[in-house]
């Protein structure tokens, strides 16, 4: 077989083989996405690079009228007084899925999974995952949650498959103010 033969043979098993191993995750039966939509503080997570240090986080939805939802993700990087910083991906809610599957972009053409793996019957508390099980995120209508519901969801978190020691409390003072 010759090299030029051989090398789409190998990235593309190389590509195959770097592709989850993991089962799907499952999602919530339906999101009413409308009702979904607005602000949510981020409690805990197991974060993405530009969230590591994140202090203050919010996740901000909005409809768009091409049916997709405008995401703004505002955050303090290390401390309190830090600026604050955006990142503005775009979702779009997976057809089939009730609401509860959306692809993530920050940068065209790639969609990152965002799978809304619990939320409350009051819209007040959500846990938001990927079937790699690499990231998560919980998030709360309000910057603080109380002892009980935390050890709750972190439950929901661990019994999903995710590692807990990777999880992370984010600081919240009371929310970032829109810049």
């Amino acid at each position: 077989m010759s090299v030029r033969a051989i090398v789409p043979l190998l990235l593309a098993s190389l590509m195959l083989g770097c592709g989850s191993n993991s089962r799907p995750i499952p999602p919530v039966a339906e999101v009413d996405v409308p009702r979904f939509m607005g602000d949510w503080y981020v409690i805990a997570h197991i974060p993405s690079r530009p969230e590591r240090e994140a202090f203050d986080a919010v996740e901000s939805y909005a409809l768009r009228p091409d049916g997709r939802i405008q995401t703004t993700f505002r955050y303090r990087k290390g401390s309190f007084e830090a600026p604050v910083k955006t990142m503005h991906p775009v979702g779009t809610v997976k057809s089939g899925t009730n609401g509860a599957e959306w692809g993530m972009q920050f940068i065209w053409p790639i969609k990152a999974e965002y799978v809304i793996v619990y939320l409350d019957a009051d819209y007040q508390q959500t846990i938001v995952g990927r079937s790699k099980r690499d990231y998560v995120w919980l998030m709360s209508r309000t910057p603080k949650m109380s002892d009980a519901d935390y050890n709750k969801a972190t439950a929901r978190i661990a019994a999903l498959g995710y590692d807990l020691s990777k999880l992370r409390r984010v600081p919240q003072s009371g929310g970032v103010k829109q810049p």
